[in-house]
């Protein structure tokens, strides 16, 4: 009786410790405007969890800290982009397709093993110039896009953005300003239509799900005062970096 008492003890202390390490990922993302997808990924990735909790559970939270980003950034500016739509009218169906597909665990994580490894790459390497040249592509080139990177969200659970970002920057499709609007908008669509698409293919709802939410809520809310206060610099970058490359780490271990 007493040691079934303190295991149930050490399960609640061992969540607390996720929920935080959640909310501290949904606002270091939410900082420097992403919804955090491969930030929860490497997290749960780290605690242990199966890639059919760790899908739902990402894409439901870059939904919530989404929403927030795009009324902080008064997302109405997305209408006239001449980004957004070509982006979004490929990425959210493929997205569908992509969150329907269930994967084998070893090969989901070899896929999230790389994903990962390059969002540690980008964001240790990310630097803005603000005085650039605006080069907007064709049509065909953007729908192309978002394509892969609707199918590669949907798949791993991420919403797109860590990709769809440095692309952004660094052909100079638009300004640093702009793109997280634009980014911001294809993560909620992708991670909307991920999630449809997975409980389509007969996904079940992970328990506890709920409470990881509300954490990255409360996470997303922190980071939009952080982006505000200026206080997100390449530091929390670095951070980010590091936490990425431990769990690309970690699933390659599981893997070999």
């Amino acid at each position: 009786m007493i040691s079934n008492t303190l295991q149930l003890t050490n399960e609640i202390q061992y969540f607390w410790i996720l929920l935080v390490l959640i909310t501290i990922m949904a606002t270091l993302y939410s900082s420097v405007g992403h919804g955090g997808a491969s930030g929860y990924l490497a997290i749960m990735t780290i605690w242990g969890l199966s890639p059919i909790e760790m899908r739902p559970a990402a894409l439901t939270m870059n939904i919530a800290v989404t929403c927030w980003l795009l009324h902080r950034v008064k997302a109405i500016r997305i209408l006239w982009s001449p980004l957004f739509w070509p982006i979004a009218v490929t990425s959210t169906p493929f997205a569908l397709i992509g969150g329907f597909i269930e994967i084998h665990s070893t090969l989901h994580n070899s896929i999230l093993a790389l994903v990962l490894m390059f969002s540690a790459w980008k964001l240790q390497s990310r630097a803005g110039n603000p005085s650039i040249q605006i080069i907007i592509p064709s049509r065909k080139v953007l729908m192309l896009v978002g394509a892969i990177l609707g199918f590669l969200a949907g798949l791993t659970g991420i919403g797109g953005g860590i990709f769809l970002s440095p692309l952004l920057i660094l052909f100079s499709w638009c300004t640093i300003r702009d793109s997280t609007s634009i980014v911001a908008g294809v993560i909620l669509l992708n991670s909307i239509a991920g999630l449809t698409g997975y409980f389509l293919g007969n996904g079940q709802w992970p328990i506890g799900s709920g409470w990881l939410i509300l954490a990255a809520i409360v996470g997303s809310f922190l980071g939009s005062e952080l982006a505000h206060s200026r206080a997100s610099s390449s530091m929390l970058h670095k951070l980010l970096a590091l936490v990425l490359m431990v769990a690309s780490i970690k699933l390659l271990i599981g893997v070999v």
